[in-house]
């Protein structure tokens, strides 16, 4: 330990010390982080309808590649630049204040939708305006939705509790298309996106029972919320080489490829659909979500992918090629397959380089090194904005997301380089 500013000088690397397994689906088993997890996948669920529509909607009205850029700039852009502060708030007060306030304002959101879609107003920069919100309510849940989980379940049984809750996170992803794509033809875009703020409540309401704040494990003093500290915490997370190499990978997926291949989605299902691209639509979504639901399982259910550098290099390399595969292929039902293969391995990526973090990071310090995390693993996702979006506008979607995802595979090969090089040093 550096005497003089307290950064440890060295810190085993996670493929000498694997971390010791959990009780298989231990989150599951405890009482107070259960209902957590099905609110907190409710909740998704319901950020994912509004994507499904509004997103539907945009594009019949707009037509607009650049928007389709937009939406994911927009949405990310808020964790690139207040995913810090917002871990701040995280330490510094009570989650379960913290998250319903992001709940709230998801609710919000969706009620503004329904306003505009009803009255046949809505215009683009009032579109741009809601969907900086929405990423403002997301970027202000995370940090908090962590120190939640290690608040209930404690370190022991963290892996677990990340592991479910982003296997829960895909169930929202999974099933979100499916009841969006059904509100949307059902009851129509007007309807629908009113109806999914019912989703919201469960978890916004559980959150008014738990005694747990986030910190209840923690007896250290509350941090000062302010930017002497967030750059203390950043020179610290600097010198943690493995802590590094996970936010670099993160960052990797998020800035290549990232929410693009949602938003993309329409242009994708235009194309193998034909007629029936609105069937289309749900179907490659459907498969999306299923593979980080189908990853989520096995990670759980076997445990014998272990969180360490060495998985989370793979797993994001095979995403890359998973996603290059997909943006290629002109068969309907490779195109399926491929999806399911690469949400596999991105649910993998994301909770290995998850659960390294939260484990790694000191107690006081929790929220805002979540935060710098995710700084890379969703503030990142706003360059997919440009490298799919934008660029889609000039020289095609299916071009963009092919070169998107080849350097999202080439760039894990060179981030597993600099891990190898960083684990010699150690």
């Amino acid at each position: 330990m550096c005497t003089a500013c307290g950064v440890p000088t060295h810190v085993p690397h996670l493929d000498e010390q694997p971390l010791p397994a959990p009780r298989k689906f231990a989150a599951l088993r405890n009482r107070d982080c259960r209902p957590y997890l099905f609110g907190a996948g409710l909740a998704m669920m319901a950020d994912n309808i509004e994507h499904v529509i509004t997103y539907w909607v945009l594009w019949e009205k707009f037509h607009s590649p650049a928007l389709a850029g937009f939406e994911v700039i927009s949405h990310w852009l808020p964790f690139l630049a207040f995913s810090i502060w917002f871990g701040s708030l995280a330490d510094r007060f009570d989650c379960r204040r913290v998250i319903q306030s992001a709940q709230v304002l998801f609710m919000a959101v969706s009620v503004a939708w329904g306003v505009l879609f009803l009255t046949n107003s809505l215009r683009m920069w009032e579109a741009c305006v809601l969907l900086v919100l929405h990423g403002l309510a997301g970027a202000l849940w995370a940090p908090a939705e962590q120190l939640m989980l290690h608040d209930f379940v404690g370190a022991a049984e963290l892996p677990s509790a990340v592991r479910l809750n982003a296997t829960f996170r895909s169930l929202g992803i999974l099933f979100g298309p499916v009841v969006g794509s059904a509100l949307l033809l059902g009851l129509g875009p007007v309807a629908g996106i009113f109806a999914n703020v019912a989703f919201y409540l469960p978890l916004t309401l559980f959150l008014f029972r738990t005694r747990f704040t986030g910190h209840t494990r923690d007896s250290h003093a509350r941090p000062r919320v302010g930017a002497v500290e967030s750059l203390r915490v950043l020179r610290e997370v600097g010198a943690d080489r493995t802590l590094v190499s996970m936010i670099i990978l993160a960052g990797l997926g998020s800035f290549f490829v990232g929410a693009s291949m949602q938003t993309s989605m329409p242009i994708f299902a235009n194309y193998f659909g034909g007629a029936s691209a609105g069937s289309a639509y749900g179907v490659l979504l459907f498969a999306n979500g299923a593979g980080g639901v189908l990853g989520g399982l096995l990670l759980e259910a076997t445990g014998r992918v272990k969180p360490n550098v060495t998985a989370a290099v793979i797993s994001t390399f095979i995403y890359g090629l998973a996603s290059l595969g997909f943006a290629l292929t002109t068969s309907y039902l490779l195109a399926i397959i491929l999806l399911l293969v690469g949400g596999v391995a991105n649910l993998a990526s994301m909770a290995i380089s998850q659960t390294v973090v939260q484990l790694r990071a000191p107690a006081a310090d929790r929220g805002r090194v979540i935060g710098v995390y995710g700084m890379s693993a969703s503030g990142l996702r706003a360059g997919s904005g440009f490298t799919v979006g934008l660029l889609g506008a000039a020289i095609g979607v299916h071009a963009s997301f092919a070169l998107s995802a080849g350097a999202l595979s080439a760039g894990a090969i060179l981030a597993g380089v600099f891990a190898l090089r960083g684990h010699r040093a150690e």
